[in-house]
């Protein structure tokens, strides 16, 4: 799995719900074109965003913060953007340890040697990074609406989403 392939992903199984929320909102609401636009790619960008985010949560809350496990992504056999960048940013040797760990589904047993890995190649800012990257590409699309404070309100959703911790 590549990034771009990720993101893909994220897109269909996220972003997609995103997008279409906030577009139906303009539509209901009779919103020019260039305005529906607009939102449907805060929306977009807003969910991949909040999946970005999740990702790395998955490697940094407890499971009572989250109402899952450390390293569940990891269990379940998800290559996410955090474990993808880290076998990038490895020896051949770890991003192999990493890649039958999400392989056979069994990367608990390996679950601290994965996080050195993903540690040491910074693996988990260079996601919030992107996460950081995508809540601004949603900000900017806002630039159409007048000052309300219903654009403020998206603008600190878009904040929101990217600083959660649950």
């Amino acid at each position: 799995t590549t990034e771009e392939s990720y993101m893909q992903v994220i897109y269909s199984k996220t972003a997609r719900l995103f997008e279409s929320a906030t577009q139906i909102g303009a539509i209901l609401n009779d919103a020019p074109e260039h305005v529906e636009l607009a939102l449907q790619n805060y929306g977009k960008y807003l969910g991949t965003a909040f999946q970005l985010i999740d990702d790395v949560m998955d490697y940094t809350s407890d499971g009572e913060d989250m109402g899952k496990n450390v390293g569940d992504d990891l269990a379940e056999g998800k290559p996410t953007l955090p474990l993808l960048h880290a076998m990038r940013n490895t020896t051949p040797e770890n991003a192999l340890m990493i890649r039958e760990a999400i392989e056979k589904a069994n990367g608990m047993e390996r679950l601290d040697e994965i996080l050195a890995v993903m540690k040491e190649a910074g693996s988990l800012e260079y996601t919030t990074q992107k996460a950081l990257e995508e809540a601004d590409k949603a900000i900017a699309e806002l630039e159409v609406l007048p000052e309300s404070e219903y654009k403020e309100a998206l603008i600190t959703l878009a904040h929101v989403a990217v600083k959660r911790t649950r």
